[in-house]
């Protein structure tokens, strides 16, 4: 597996999802069936990323490790760390520099959903570069909304600007980023925005400057959610019930993960899956198990 090091950030106080989030972080609220920060959890180690540190408030930290434990009964390693308040997406590099260490490592956000066919292949691809950046662009109808991405016509990365007011492209960036090492010394170098953060897409424009940005257009059949209002949460969860429903099988399920990644084996898997027997997301696994889904 990837020697590559996982960063998810979990903090800020989502305000637009008042009053639901007034007493538990965004990330721990379910979509369907399952928390929030499993679906980027899932990201991580889809592709082979096993070391993975989530990054949240002071008062939302508790429930996290309440959750997720040290990982170590799904083959991976959890750490936790203070983001006291929000500082900017980059900001996460500098608070997870010593996790991070000399490897490279691949920030996720907390309230990103992907899904779609071959998107596990992607993931470990983009792992296995040795250096630069891989970033994942998306087609969306309001890129005004996101960072855009301005491509030539060979698909490399020009420019990437943030919420233009003149887009150009409706190609956003997801918030799912892949670096080599550098960019631990490049947020440190960096200067706050006028809003007083440390922008994510300053960091991807050093990568864009020195030639070194990769960008993955997600295609068809590939499906980015957001997460930002009530009724894009609700949107993503019927998203997410209707795979399942009709497809039989969960999506995000980490334990399941774990298991086909080669994390864990098939008994360990029926131990997690028979301490939730009572539910369909317990039988689920055990049927995993038994290789009977």
């Amino acid at each position: 597996m990837t020697s590559m090091r996982g960063i998810v950030l979990a903090g800020g106080t989502a305000t637009r999802l008042y009053p639901a989030t007034l007493g538990i972080s965004k990330q721990l609220l379910p979509i369907y069936n399952k928390p929030m920060v499993y679906y980027p959890i899932s990201l991580l180690m889809l592709a082979g990323i096993r070391d993975i540190l989530i990054i949240s408030t002071p008062h939302d930290l508790p429930g996290f490790r309440r959750l997720l434990g040290d990982g170590s009964a799904m083959g991976v390693r959890f750490q936790y760390a203070e983001q006291p308040r929000p500082g900017g997406l980059a900001e996460a590099f500098i608070v997870g520099r010593d996790f991070i260490g000399d490897a490279p490592v691949c920030l996720v956000l907390g309230d990103n959903i992907l899904h779609g066919a071959g998107l596990a292949e992607l993931l470990q691809q983009a792992a296995a570069e040795p250096s630069g950046c891989t970033l994942f662009g998306y087609r969306v109808t309001t890129p005004e909304r996101y960072g855009v991405a301005e491509l030539d016509a060979h698909n490399k990365v020009l420019s990437i600007e943030e919420k233009p007011a003149h887009p150009k492209s409706n190609i956003a960036v997801t918030g799912l980023y892949f670096y080599d090492n550098r960019v631990v010394e490049m947020a440190r170098t960096l200067a706050p925005s006028p809003r007083g953060e440390l922008e994510i897409t300053d960091i991807n424009n050093l990568y864009v400057k020195d030639g070194s940005a990769r960008l993955a257009v997600l295609g068809r059949g590939y499906a980015w959610l957001d997460t930002g209002t009530h009724d894009s949460f609700l949107d993503a969860a019927n998203f997410v019930q209707v795979l399942e429903r009709r497809q039989g099988v969960y999506l995000a399920a980490l334990e399941e993960i774990a298991f086909r990644m080669g994390f864990i084996n098939a008994a360990q898997l029926a131990m997690l899956g028979d301490a939730m027997k009572q539910t369909d997301y317990g039988r689920y696994l055990l049927a995993v198990a038994r290789g009977e889904a």
